[in-house]
């Protein structure tokens, strides 16, 4: 398990240390991260950061090592390259395809995939399409790529839109006025859907949701399902939503990896990371996983240790988005 300073990596620990059958091994770039110490020492390892030219080959070493058989990693710029050498790992990656991970951490590519299939926001490159578009101001204007809304902001009126001149690393989006739902989903070998869990992101500190609900609402789960089957999802992703002028949920973006409010969604009844632990062992799944309604709020825990046991790194702190 990588990313095991963040709160979705702290999820997925929990979730496969309460199962017999599992031994669970932790790495983070950072000595820190509190999710190792979840683990017996002897199962803690401090790894490259996820942009590092040699973070893979390391990691495929470390599988080696610790006769590793399923590989899971929370952090969004470890998820192509791992994917890209998946048959080297030695191990099973429990992460989607290189394709459906490229589409989804495009926001341009997103869109367009999805829009002939559901209800998407108007989307344009900054630049002469987003120009010519006739807009009904204010809009959102976000990063192509990026996580945790790092560099959206709000444009108010065509000038301010064309003062950014033509930069295709940015999108110009409509903005929906409606509630916001976050929906985590899990598809099969074959893409099916067998599970699709809509929540609230009531409070957000920093990206990530500190409380909310899960809620039943056959529109957004249908929603989350098409997002989907469009985007060949097989394992876990998180749907973000948002409702429009007129009430229908539209796509906002696609996280194709657990989130940090993943602890709800299996609280409602859903073990993703168990379910996700099954796929990639080739186990089959049940055909439906149905979910209760429950609500949430978080809290800072800590985690106490001798200061001997604190990893020694040399690489900055990270933390995982929502």
């Amino acid at each position: 398990m990588t990313g095991a300073g963040g709160p979705a990596g702290v999820a997925v620990i929990r979730s496969l240390l309460r199962r017999s059958d599992v031994e669970v091994f932790a790495g983070d770039m950072d000595g820190w991260a509190s999710g190792l110490y979840l683990v017996p020492a002897g199962r803690r390892r401090i790894l490259s950061p996820g942009k590092s030219p040699s973070f893979v080959d390391e990691l495929i070493a470390m599988c080696a090592a610790d006769e590793i058989d399923v590989l899971f990693s929370t952090v969004d710029v470890e998820l192509p390259p791992l994917a890209r050498r998946r048959t080297e790992l030695g191990a099973a990656l429990a992460a989607p395809a290189l394709d459906t991970l490229e589409t989804c951490l495009d926001k341009f590519a997103l869109a367009v995939r999805c829009a002939p299939l559901l209800r998407t926001p108007t989307t344009h490159l900054v630049g002469p399409a987003s120009s010519a578009e006739q807009w009904d101001f204010p809009i959102i204007v976000k990063p192509r790529s990026g996580a945790g809304s790092r560099g959206v902001r709000m444009v108010h009126s065509r000038a301010d839109l064309d003062a950014l001149g033509d930069d295709d690393s940015l999108i110009a989006q409509e903005l929906l006025p409606g509630d916001e739902y976050s929906v985590d989903v899990i598809a099969n070998a074959q893409g099916q859907v067998i599970a699709a869990v809509p929540r609230t992101r009531t409070r957000v500190d920093s990206g990530v949701s500190i409380a909310g609900l899960t809620v039943r609402d056959a529109e957004l789960e249908a929603t989350a399902t098409a997002v989907a089957r469009a985007i060949g999802l097989v394992g876990v992703a998180n749907v973000q939503l948002r409702r429009d002028v007129t009430g229908v949920p539209a796509l906002l973006e696609v996280n194709p990896r657990f989130p940090g409010a993943m602890p709800l969604t299996i609280a409602s009844g859903v073990d993703m990371p168990s379910l996700a632990l099954d796929l990639a062992l080739g186990l089959d799944l049940p055909d439906r996983v149905d979910f209760r309604e429950i609500a949430n709020v978080r809290f800072l825990e800590d985690v106490f240790v001798d200061p001997a046991e604190i990893l020694h790194s040399e690489n900055a702190a990270h933390t995982e988005e929502d």
